[in-house]
């Protein structure tokens, strides 16, 4: 995942600022999930689980990276497909239901884990952080292939003004 953000930073960086932010917040959101995953480089003790702390700033970037998708990046590539041609539309049409299906599981773990408190019942927590990985994964991908389209059509304009 996080050769794929590295790959689309320099595919698409510099293109417009909101998606060099966006690009960036993704790569934040990835090193996070990596630490609570204790994926390499940054592997936990043993079964130990993460603090608590530590899955509500998950949670919180989680949600800006969501947030930032929908109501920035998401508005600039509807913009964008307006000029584009029927093939790029259609790829827009197939894919952003399934990036909403992805904004819902990770609704929903923000849900679950976001306000815990130190009381709080982990056990399903690595289970269901392995599903919420697997939804971002499936989501860049997604992301990316939209990003490819509108390049490809030189519709992703270089716009550091915003």
């Amino acid at each position: 995942m996080l050769e794929r953000n590295e790959q689309a930073k320099q595919r698409w960086g510099g293109a417009h600022k909101s998606i060099d932010t966006w690009l960036h917040a993704r790569q934040d959101l990835l090193i996070e999930y990596f630490k609570l995953a204790g994926l390499p480089p940054y592997e936990r003790e043993s079964q130990a689980l993460p603090a608590l702390a530590d899955v509500r700033n998950f949670c919180g970037m989680l949600m800006d990276y969501i947030s930032a998708g929908h109501f920035e990046i998401y508005d600039h590539i509807i913009e964008s497909t307006d000029k584009a041609p029927q093939s790029t539309r259609d790829i827009a049409n197939e894919l952003f239901p399934l990036i909403s299906d992805t904004t819902e599981i990770a609704l929903d773990f923000n849900d679950r884990y976001s306000e815990r408190d130190e009381r709080s019942d982990l056990k399903n927590f690595d289970r269901e952080l392995s599903s919420l990985g697997e939804a971002l994964e499936l989501r860049m991908e997604f992301e990316d292939r939209l990003l490819a389209a509108l390049d490809q059509h030189e519709l992703l304009l270089v716009d550091n003004q915003s």
